[in-house]
């Protein structure tokens, strides 16, 4: 059931039953058709599909919650777990621009297969008539494929280095005072019929992100944009970026130049305060961080901060998301003014690249991140991956490339490039 505009609300009976705790998570994710999100020792994967909700424009967020709503209220929801994740959940993706071409989606599987810690669960969700997803176990182990050849996209190596020294320029007389600036990769792959291989490098290489192939998109993101439980906001916001050290003593000095940085330090400071100054309008009580720490990933340092807040109990997840996005971390600030920056020097739409992607259940709780360290796959089989660097007025054209490559890193190994 495809939807673009809601005439009639569906009524969906939802059942949650436990389930043995066998093989890896990602064995049980469709082949061909993956849908799943894993974080930690949670994770979620869909199958099959009852509802795809399309969305589009400035309203998209609005509408997907309210429809959202509407949708969940008028479920049948057997729930004998009461975990993150059991009973009716959603899954989505939403375009980082109101104007973008492409959709912002929300889908309801017919199966979710759901874990956390030892913990696993079945939960079938059908409409009326509807036949139930068939019987599904874990799959063998996904069917390898040939290295991909990535090309530049629409914005080369040398065209980006141009047009961060145009932005340093503009951003040293006043106009803004940080913009994310982007560039994009492209490979073809219309032979791959198993996404598997790379979703579980992805996973086994980034334990500590949030690893998701929704719709076609798929990425591992380190950046919670928002996770909300039993009305309790917790959020980790990323700017300001290292490579990591050749060594543990290269290392350390890597993590120790990367906070005593001026450039990056700033860059950070304005992420943190446009995320705390959207959450005024949907919480009262905000706490962030006094100072960032840093994060380590296994091939990058990032400044860190962790934001919490509590919210009112008509605010969802995907309230505090239409709130926040897009933040200086993934736009820049202010924001207008970085969107049309970002707009004059990037040559194509992001799509969902640094939009929201993530989850939600009934109660609207759920874990939204940042779709960053991601790539887009078409049905034509072209396969397109993004990465950007924070531009601030003393950055550096060639260090802010080098950036863009560490990030391109995660996507491009889970392809099979070895970097």
């Amino acid at each position: 059931m495809v939807v673009t505009i809601m005439t009639e609300i569906p009524t969906l009976s939802v059942s949650t039953r436990l389930m043995s705790h066998e093989g890896d998570l990602t064995q049980w994710v469709s082949a061909e058709n993956p849908l799943t999100i894993q974080h930690g020792a949670h994770g979620l994967v869909g199958l099959g599909q009852a509802i795809r909700l399309v969305f589009r424009g400035p309203s998209r967020f609005r509408d997907a919650a309210e429809t959202w709503r509407s949708i969940a209220a008028a479920a049948t929801i057997d729930d004998a777990i009461k975990a993150p994740g059991s009973g009716l959940v959603c899954f989505g993706t939403f375009t980082f621009s109101d104007d973008s071409p492409q959709e912002s989606v929300l889908i309801v599987p017919q199966v979710v297969i759901g874990r956390q810690g030892t913990t696993s669960w079945r939960t079938n969700i059908s409409l009326p008539d509807q036949h139930l997803q068939r019987e599904h176990s874990p799959s063998s182990h996904p069917a390898s494929f040939a290295p991909l050849e990535w090309k530049p996209g629409l914005l080369s190596e040398s065209d980006y280095v141009g047009e961060v020294a145009k932005l340093v320029a503009r951003l040293q007389e006043g106009e803004a005072n940080k913009v994310v600036l982007a560039r994009d990769l492209i490979a073809h792959a219309p032979g791959i019929r198993d996404w598997r291989a790379a979703l579980q490098r992805l996973v086994e290489s980034y334990p500590d992100c949030a690893t998701f192939a929704i719709d076609g998109l798929v990425g591992s993101t380190p950046e919670t944009l928002a996770r909300v439980e039993g009305g309790r906001l917790s959020i980790r916001v990323l700017a300001g970026s290292a490579a990591r050290g050749d060594n543990p003593a290269d290392d350390r000095q890597q993590a120790q130049n990367l906070v005593t940085s001026s450039k990056d330090n700033d860059e950070h400071r304005f992420a943190v305060g446009s995320v705390v100054n959207s959450l005024h309008g949907v919480s009262s009580h905000v706490v962030a961080d006094e100072h960032p720490f840093t994060l380590k990933l296994a091939n990058v340092w990032h400044l860190a901060t962790d934001i919490e807040a509590t919210l009112p109990a008509q605010v969802s997840s995907l309230d505090v998301v239409a709130a926040i996005h897009p933040s200086a971390a993934v736009a820049g600030s202010p924001t207008d003014t970085a969107l049309a920056m970002i707009s004059q020097s990037e040559p194509f739409d992001r799509g969902r690249y640094a939009g929201p992607v993530g989850w939600m259940d009934a109660s609207g709780d759920g874990e939204w991140s940042i779709a960053l360290r991601c790539a887009q796959w078409s049905p034509q089989g072209i396969i397109t991956a993004y990465a950007g660097a924070g531009i601030v007025a003393d950055s550096d054209p060639e260090s802010e490339l080098l950036e863009t490559r560490l990030k391109f890193k995660p996507v491009l190994s889970a392809f099979g490039l070895e970097l």
